[in-house]
């Protein structure tokens, strides 16, 4: 079964339009988007095992580190530029999405919501959050940014894009309409270049 930030996007990506994946881990993505939308394009990965994985889920892939940024790829030489659950990994999130908006005419970011209500909650008594969307132990993790809706919206208006789209999904994969920074678990955003 898909994960529900991926069904969102495939829902997103129009049909015959070339995608980069960001952090693609093993190709899961780009494989159902070739399929089911014909889309054509390149994933990008640091980890050896999900280069292998992705190869064999018949995926283009490219061994690159996202944090020395993305400049082989020319402006806009992709329609849209997938960012899936890697953001609150990553240590030069501003640039990335920088990045994401140049080489990309749209970017698709998805995130965990540090604001969710039962991360608060065990931050209260005193613990590090640890859910379905952060499965972690605080001494492991490779998460190093978490954020909250309102932080990453602001970091959008800071550097120029513009939301084109958000829905935030609860841990059972259900769109939340009320109050979406305390009772979503998973943010899904489509940003583009302001006007």
């Amino acid at each position: 079964m898909m994960r529900a930030d991926l069904a969102v996007i495939t829902d997103w990506i129009r049909p015959n339009t070339r995608v980069l994946d960001l952090g693609c881990g093993d190709g899961q993505l780009l494989a159902h988007l070739q399929q089911v939308k014909q889309i054509s394009g390149y994933g990008i990965e640091i980890d050896s095992g999900s280069i292998v994985a992705s190869i064999r889920n018949g995926v283009s892939v490219l061994q690159m580190n996202l944090e020395t940024g993305l400049s082989g790829f020319d402006d806009h030489s992709f329609d849209t530029v997938i960012l899936s659950q890697t953001l609150q990994a990553t240590r030069h999130t501003e640039p990335i999405l920088r990045d994401i908006l140049r080489v990309g005419r749209e970017g698709i970011v998805t995130f965990p919501n540090f604001g969710y209500w039962k991360n608060r909650w065990q931050v209260l008594w005193g613990r590090m959050p640890k859910s379905d969307a952060m499965p972690f132990e605080w001494y492991n993790t490779p998460n190093v940014h978490l954020c909250t809706l309102e932080d990453f919206e602001g970091l959008c208006n800071a550097i120029g894009a513009q939301v084109a789209e958000r829905l935030v999904i609860g841990p059972e994969g259900r769109p939340i309409r009320c109050c979406p920074n305390l009772a979503g678990s998973l943010a899904i955003y489509r940003i583009r270049p302001k006007d």
